[in-house]
C-alpha cells in the first residue's frame, strides 16, 4: 500500500466513525453567551504556560503563585523545571504539567519516555508531548504512533497525556490522521500547536479535531492565546483546555464587563 492510499484509507475510516457516530458539535452556546462564563470556570481551564529557554526561578515562582492565585487548571513548564514547581505548587489544587520533545518533536522515542519518566517522577500529572512531524509527514504512521505508545507506556494510569500535533505544519489530511495516531495510541488530549516556529490555535483547527476526536478526545488549544477573548472563542469552538502565557491576565480581563 503507498503513501496516497494509506492517507485515503485512514481518512475513510475516520469518515466512517464519524458518519456512525455523528458529528460532534461544538458547545451550543455563541461567543457572547461565552462570555457569561464565571471567572473560576474559565480559570479552571488554563494551563498557564512558561517555556521560554531563558525563564528564571523568580519567574517561574511568580507563575506559580499566579496560578494559585486565579486557580489555574495547571502550570506548564519545560521538563528541568518539574521539581521547582512540584514543590512551589505543594498542597494547592493546581496541577504541574511537563512538555515532552519541546518545541521540536525530533527526538528519539526513547529519549521522549526517559524525559517523560523524570518529569512524572518529579511530580508532573500531565504530560504534553510533541508529535515527530518528520515522521508524520513522511508517511510513517506506525513511527507515530509507536512515538505515541512510547511516551503513554511512561507514563502512570493517572497521568494525562495530551498529544500535540502542531496544525501550522500539516495539511488537513495528516490533521485528520495525526489527531487518529493520537487517539488509537492511548492520548488524552490532542494539541494544536506549541507556540513555537510560527502557528498557534485556529477556531477552523478547533472544529476539525473534534470532529475527528469526537467525544473520544480532550482538545486543547494551545499556542497565540493571549486575551480573554482568544480564550472564549475556543471554548467556544470546543476546547476543553487552553495553553496561555497570559493566563493571568485573560482572568482578570474577564472580570470586566466586555472583557
Amino acid at each position: 500500500m503507498d503513501h496516497k492510499q494509506l492517507v485515503e484509507q485512514i481518512v475513510a475510516e475516520v469518515s466512517a466513525r464519524i458518519g456512525r457516530t455523528g458529528s460532534p458539535q461544538p458547545p451550543s452556546h455563541g461567543a457572547s453567551e461565552s462570555m457569561a462564563l464565571g471567572q473560576a470556570e474559565l480559570a479552571g481551564l488554563l494551563d498557564s504556560t512558561m517555556l521560554r529557554p531563558e525563564a528564571s526561578s523568580a519567574a517561574l515562582e511568580r507563575l506559580c503563585q499566579e496560578a494559585v492565585q486565579i486557580g489555574a487548571f495547571s502550570v506548564c513548564v519545560n521538563s528541568g523545571r518539574v521539581a521547582m514547581v512540584a514543590r512551589r505548587l505543594q498542597g494547592s489544587a493546581v496541577r504541574v504539567c511537563s512538555v515532552v520533545g519541546f518545541p521540536l518533536g525530533a527526538a528519539t522515542s526513547r529519549s521522549k519516555a526517559f524525559e517523560t519518566r523524570e518529569a512524572v517522577s518529579d511530580g508532573a500529572s500531565e504530560i504534553d508531548m510533541v508529535i515527530n512531524v518528520g515522521l508524520l509527514r513522511s508517511g510513517d504512521f506506525r513511527g507515530v504512533e509507536q512515538d505515541i505508545r512510547a511516551v503513554r507506556r511512561a507514563t502512570r494510569p493517572v497521568t494525562v497525556l495530551k498529544v500535540i500535533i502542531k496544525t501550522v505544519f500539516l495539511t488537513p489530511e495528516e490533521k485528520v490522521i495525526a489527531c487518529e495516531l493520537s487517539r488509537k495510541a492511548g492520548a488524552d488530549f490532542v494539541s494544536t500547536s506549541t507556540g513555537f516556529l510560527g502557528g498557534g490555535a485556529t477556531v477552523e483547527d478547533l472544529l476539525l479535531m473534534r470532529r475527528i476526536v469526537g467525544k473520544d478526545l480532550g482538545i486543547k488549544a494551545s499556542g497565540g492565546v493571549r486575551t480573554c477573548k482568544d480564550a472564549l472563542a475556543m471554548v467556544a469552538a470546543g476546547a476543553g483546555r487552553i495553553g496561555t502565557q497570559a493566563a493571568a491576565a485573560i482572568v482578570t480581563s474577564a472580570e470586566t464587563p466586555g472583557g
